[in-house]
């Protein structure tokens, strides 16, 4: 017996096939892993699951009964519960405000019950194992971690009748730390052992393997496989993910750092960060790991002119450098790739070729002034082979690609401008394994140039296996800087939470 079971799940959009006779069975009690690369067709899948999108074609049955799920409202009387990967939150609501947002506020006569309201919320983050958020506090003043949980939380709140069944979480995880989310997976075991059930959309493999029961493959909108995780290996996983093997997860690299400073920043401080005092070469990538909150983002907003600094200096290729603004920054050749892409890299209305060219519109206008379209989408075309972009042409609407690709017109707008100096705030947090692999082959082809990298990023391995050296912060400053060369990622770990290994030489 199957708790849900879509079979032969057809969709297009505007004759382009996104879902060619998927299948998906879920059993009851099970974690159930949804795997595939970005534009594999996953999300269409999750929304047509969700009442968001009706198919073209599809059989849909919950415990073997034929249903019809034909908007969000169903969706939820069905027992189905969503975590999307985009942050809807409304910055300026509280927590638990945000919480009941598509749902009912509890009333006293024609009043909302506000202490009912928050004791809702708090009982939903408890859920969590949550007890340093309070449902009260506005949510633009949490971190991105902290936002994720109070969504995550959302799944919990209540069932206003309708008990829950299958929770549907797209990519959790991806703004969560390790402690966050071995507390999440926690509750999902829970889940699972309560007879209900989870479909878990993740690009991180190692966490896939280690929580799912079973996974389905889709690739290019086509079924491709399902089965026992017990039964598959990791590379096995990708190889039916992407259609080949990958030998590598890390380009390797193809020359030596030099010993020309490209960056070089001396006692830098700003609100609860500093002093803080580094160093990267030309050629150089630079890691900066820490625990969430250890001011790492700090450092990169600070060096970008996006924080004012209270205190220190920095040279640029030689030459006094105080940016004033982002924009100060862009005209010095520092770029940028911020942690979110939707809401702080890209316009997401608007053609990839305007994106790309947006820093750099002095470059392609007449006499700085008049603006020259044709011009623009040559030069975003020849950005984006550059970037090993997958796009109908410079003239496609940047929501319209996937996530991979969305990350690679942000690439391409950092390097258009042939920077010296190349800022990387969690660079592939939910892409997928392909595009990765792409992503880092440009940073190497990029520090080949000569370009200087400072990466900022929570996937240990990934620091390791792209970075020469690690800087580790704890409480605003730089407690340790390592190379990261032959650097095991319990010792890497150790370090984040100050715990220094006794063989372990930092410098």
């Amino acid at each position: 017996m199957t708790l849900i079971s879509l079979l032969g799940v057809k969709k297009a959009y505007a004759g382009t096939p996104a879902l060619r006779g998927v299948d998906l069975n879920i059993a009851p009690g099970e974690i159930h892993a949804l795997m595939g690369e970005n534009g594999a067709g996953k999300s269409t899948l999750i929304k047509i699951l969700a009442g968001v999108v009706a198919p073209d074609s599809a059989r849909i049955t919950i415990d073997d009964t034929p249903v019809t799920i034909d908007s969000p409202a169903t969706a939820h009387r069905l027992g189905l519960r969503f975590i999307h990967q985009e942050f809807n939150v409304v910055p300026a609501l509280s927590v638990a405000e945000n919480l009941f947002i598509g749902r009912r506020y509890p009333t006293v006569g024609p009043f909302v019950n506000w202490k009912a309201l928050r004791a809702s919320a708090l009982t939903a983050l408890e859920t969590l194992g949550i007890t340093h958020i309070d449902p009260s506090h506005q949510i633009a003043r949490l971190s991105l971690g902290d936002q994720m949980l109070v969504r995550i939380s959302s799944a919990f709140l209540g069932t206003d009748g309708a008990p829950a069944r299958l929770y549907v979480m797209d990519e959790p995880t991806a703004a969560l730390t390790a402690e966050e989310s071995e507390r999440l997976f926690k509750v999902l075991r829970q889940i699972r052992s309560s007879g209900n059930s989870v479909l878990y959309v993740s690009h991180r493999l190692d966490e896939v393997m280690a929580l799912c029961d079973r996974a389905t493959v889709l690739r290019d909108g086509k079924h491709i496989d399902s089965g026992e995780l017990s039964n598959i290996t990791h590379d096995d996983l990708v190889a039916l993910m992407i259609g080949r093997r990958v030998e590598e997860a890390y380009p390797a690299r193809t020359s030596a750092p030099t010993a020309d400073p490209a960056l070089v920043a001396e006692g830098l401080r700003a609100s609860r960060l500093g002093p803080v005092s580094l160093t990267v070469n030309r050629g150089e990538i630079l890691g900066i790991a820490g625990l969430s909150g250890a001011g790492q983002r700090e450092v990169l907003r600070v060096i970008f002119g996006d924080l004012k600094k209270s205190g220190g200096t920095m040279q640029l290729a030689g030459a006094p450098y105080a940016p004033r603004s982002p924009a100060d920054a862009w005209r010095n050749r520092v770029a940028y790739v911020p942690r979110e892409r939707r809401s702080e890299g890209l316009v997401t209305s608007r053609p990839i070729f305007e994106n790309v060219t947006l820093p750099h519109l002095t470059t392609h206008s007449r006499a700085g002034t008049w603006l020259t379209p044709r011009r623009e989408r040559q030069f975003a075309e020849a950005r984006g082979s550059d970037v090993r972009l997958k796009a109908a042409g410079p003239r496609q609407i940047a929501a319209q690609l996937s996530g991979g690709n969305q990350q690679k017109v942000v690439f391409a707008k950092a390097l258009a401008g042939g920077p010296v100096l190349l800022l990387l705030d969690e660079p592939t947090r939910g892409v997928d394994i392909g595009a990765k692999f792409d992503i880092y082959s440009i940073i190497r082809d990029m520090t080949a140039k000569g370009m200087a990298v400072i990466l900022v990023s929570s996937d240990l391995p990934e620091l390791i296996g792209m970075c020469d050296r690690i800087a580790v912060m704890r409480d605003g400053k730089i407690s340790a800087t390592v190379d990261a060369p032959g650097l095991a990622e319990d010792e890497l770990l150790n370090l984040c939470y100050g715990r220094a290994t006794a063989d372990l030489e930092t410098n």
